[in-house]
């Protein structure tokens, strides 16, 4: 007799997945294998994943010493999206990391990220760590991306000064919802990780003298349970973001990527040409808006660096 039961993966390390049970709390995570038909048709269980599991006996029961007991991951459920690196799936909120100071924040990648985010249904919250720092370096980022439309948190880790208000929103806003933290290395993802869950042991690595970047601790992604207001989130540290390669993992075209970038919304489709590219054309609604200011230079900066990096895009799919 076979027994089903629906869970998350929570961890997945070298082929075994660690699923959570649907409706427990507690530390109880089942190990599993899956099944060799995802690996025939090129699909790949991710962290996030909703699942079916299959069992020889009641989950409830212990497998007795020395005994075997065979569940393995029968079905994929519910996955809404999927991210290539980290392998994520099903991802609600992501904290977009960045350093006021020591590394100084690479906008173009901060930029990046939160077009990945928009272009796949996430939300992203952007975190401006080190907040102490470089107190005039961190009210500069803080007012480019609250005009931008974001909802941003000035953070330092070190003292605390901001925690409460980064653990309120996500007690009040990540109710059975998945969130990561993404960014370069060496911002402070994992010093603030290690805040939010002071019970844990999580790595955090030295930043290095020289090039001002950290070594990446993080070495696969892992959910933590987080208590929420009405039930439990989770929170995922995730390696790899920083060393995202934009045109290879095929996220979206040219053609989308306006769409991507919140505060053009508004201006498309008010150019006077119907196809602008919006990077050079007289007449163009985005390139007038950052005239006037009410999109800023950096930010177009970084849609120009993404449009001629998209422009010539192979399809990867086809070779």
């Amino acid at each position: 007799m076979e027994y089903r039961i629906r869970g998350r993966i929570i961890k997945g390390v070298g082929g075994n997945y660690y699923v959570r049970p649907d409706g427990e709390e507690g530390e109880r995570l089942l190990a599993c294998r899956a099944r060799g038909k995802f690996r025939h048709a090129g699909i790949t269980p991710l962290v996030g994943d909703n699942v079916i599991l299959l069992g020889d006996r009641p989950f409830s029961e212990p497998t007795a010493e020395g005994e075997k007991s065979e569940i393995v991951l029968d079905e994929i459920v519910d996955r809404k999206s999927a991210l290539i690196r980290p392998p994520l799936a099903n991802l609600d909120v992501l904290f977009v990391s960045m350093a006021s100071a020591f590394p100084s924040p690479i906008l173009s990648t901060v930029d990046k990220l939160i077009s990945i985010a928009e272009a796949n249904g996430i939300e992203p919250v952007i975190i401006v760590g080190k907040s102490d720092l470089d107190g005039e370096s961190t009210e500069k980022l803080v007012t480019l991306y609250r005009n931008a439309g974001f909802t941003v948190f000035p953070l330092s880790a070190k003292n605390g000064e901001g925690l409460e208000a980064v653990t309120d929103y996500i007690k009040t806003n990540l109710t059975g919802k998945i969130a990561a933290f993404a960014g370069a290395s060496g911002v402070g993802k994992s010093s603030l990780l290690a805040r939010l869950f002071p019970e844990r042991s999580i790595e955090t690595g030295e930043i290095s003298q020289k090039i001002e970047r950290g070594k990446n601790t993080t070495r696969h992604v892992e959910l933590f349970p987080y208590a929420c207001e009405g039930g439990t989130g989770y929170i995922a540290d995730t390696p790899g973001f920083s060393l995202l390669d934009f045109v290879r993992f095929d996220f979206f075209d040219k053609e989308t990527l306006p769409s991507t970038m919140r505060e053009f919304r508004t201006h498309l489709g008010h150019c006077r040409f119907k196809k602008c590219t919006h990077t050079k054309e007289e007449g163009c609604a985005i390139l007038h808006a950052v005239k006037e200011g009410e999109i800023a230079p950096s930010r177009h900066a970084s849609f120009l660096e993404m449009y001629d990096s998209l422009k010539d895009k192979r399809d990867w799919k086809k070779g």
